[in-house]
């Protein structure tokens, strides 16, 4: 039996420029971080007592005999593409749920792809597990996404994450000492909606914009060097992150009315009332999870201003995408 753990990720800047449909020609980046929120994926070979050869539960539960008969997309491409020929028994569970912009569906590839690979016997890189999570996501299910979260996923970490022309990933990891990292996310508040969304559909808008929409995406691609310089700067004002975080709200919701909706402009304007200095919402947008940058003192007012709504404690973590329990058996 194998069991990885893959984390979620919140994203900050530079979101609709890891789509290889503009950094194939323009260069894209983003920041973002991985929380202390996981996918975990157990996989072993099935034993050969059952009448079928594939047993995948999720939210929903399959029994299958062919890879071709799944129906879950990820789990099906994946098997396919690591070319199994034995019976499978896979098992999902999660800290969170999926379809609230942490990247899950994201962690959730990558994190059976490192399970498969290892009941294969077979260690993979970090960087390995991120492009064949990118190749199974892009090429193989055709869904409507960019580069960041499998890279994120797989290799965990604060990082600067760089994409050009060449299908090349750049992760940097963003250096700064300790006690600015616990400054930076005790500003951080993340709260559910309540509802949840199809990435996919909005990210599908927004590829279709983006002939229209250059001049907005270039500047979200440099808001990407301007937060670095934030983070990594000895004189700059932490604070300032959160209001470039509030400029990125305003340029992204423009890209598609999907972006947002009438009640999530109530939730952010009323956390921008009640203190915060900027937020997004993330992954694709049109609901999910929403992240506020809030000066602590005033953190209290904005969640009983947002008692409503799900607050969702979270620190950063490192590792990324880990195997955390190995009994091979054959």
């Amino acid at each position: 039996m194998i069991i990885s753990r893959t984390p979620f990720r919140i994203s900050f800047f530079g979101g609709g420029t890891d789509y290889p449909v503009w950094y194939e020609k323009n260069k894209g980046a983003v920041i973002a971080a991985t929380i202390d929120k996981y996918c975990y994926i157990t996989v072993r070979y099935l034993p050969p007592f059952f009448d079928y050869n594939f047993r995948i539960r999720y939210t929903h539960r399959e029994e299958t005999n062919k890879i071709s008969e799944i129906k879950h997309p990820s789990v099906r491409e994946c098997l396919s593409f690591l070319k199994f020929k034995r019976g499978v028994e896979i098992q999902h569970n999660g800290d969170l749920p999926a379809r609230i912009g942490i990247g899950s569906s994201s962690a959730f590839t990558v994190g059976l792809l490192h399970a498969l690979y290892a009941l294969q016997g077979k260690m993979v890189t970090k960087r390995q597990l991120a492009l064949n999570a990118i190749h199974v996501e892009q090429e193989r299910i055709k869904e409507n996404v960019g580069s960041q979260d499998q890279t994120g996923a797989a290799f965990g970490g604060l990082n600067r994450i760089d994409f050009d022309s060449e299908h090349t990933i750049q992760v940097k990891p963003i250096t700064i000492h300790s006690q600015k990292v616990k400054n930076f996310q005790d500003h951080l508040m993340l709260f559910f909606t309540g509802f949840s969304r199809t990435a996919s559909e909005i990210a599908g808008e927004q590829i279709k914009k983006i002939p229209k929409k250059e001049k907005e995406l270039q500047r979200i691609y440099e808001m990407v060097d301007e937060a670095t310089s934030i983070l990594n700067g000895s004189s700059s004002n932490i604070t300032d992150f959160g209001r470039l975080l509030h400029e990125t709200w305003v340029i992204k919701r423009s890209l598609t009315h999907k972006i947002t909706t009438p009640t999530i402009d109530e939730i952010y304007e009323t956390a921008l009332k009640a203190g915060a200095l900027g937020g997004k919402l993330l992954g694709a947008g049109g609901g999910g999870c929403i992240l506020f940058f809030v000066e602590p003192e005033k953190q209290d007012k904005v969640k009983e201003k947002l008692k409503n709504l799900l607050y969702i404690p979270f620190r950063f973590e490192n590792l990324g995408s880990q195997i955390i329990y190995y009994t091979p058996r054959e």
